[in-house]
């Protein structure tokens, strides 16, 4: 054979190992690829117990209840669907009732969302795109 033909072959072959590497990559992501789970994404597919997600959404208004000096309680909503959270530890300084927040952490098994880690929004005009989309399609909401 001559040295075009296998360098020729080599690149092919390359390029085959490339593709199917890929291919296997992208199917072991599947839906976890998703940046963030929405209250409406989990009452559609609910995660299996115990499985680490992220819930993102709108804290509710009139839902956030202090149990004890470091543990939190909250409803996550979009507007549409709603998630009951737990959360132990310091909540970030910018978390209030109407603001986006993120919580990262699993379901129990009695359904209440267990977060490990709180990200509260940083700017004032910020919304994650999949709940302000919501809010246009709410009847009763402002946007």
């Amino acid at each position: 054979m001559k040295a075009k033909h296998q360098r020729l072959t080599l690149a092919i072959g390359a390029l085959v190992a490339l593709g199917g590497a890929g291919a296997l990559g992208l199917s072991t992501l599947g839906d976890s690829a998703t940046y963030f789970y929405a209250p409406s994404d989990v009452a559609k597919k609910p995660p299996a117990k115990g499985e680490a997600i992220r819930l993102g959404g709108l804290v509710e208004m009139g839902s956030v209840a202090h149990a004890g000096a470091a543990t939190v309680a909250f409803v996550v909503t979009d507007n549409a669907k709603t998630v009951p959270v737990r959360y132990t530890g310091i909540v970030p300084d910018l978390f209030r009732e109407g603001q986006g927040v993120i919580a990262e952490g699993r379901f129990d098994e009695r359904g209440m969302f267990v977060a490990d880690t709180i990200l509260a929004k940083h700017d004032e005009k910020y919304m994650p795109p999949e709940v302000a989309g919501t809010l246009h399609k709410v009847p009763g909401t402002v946007g």
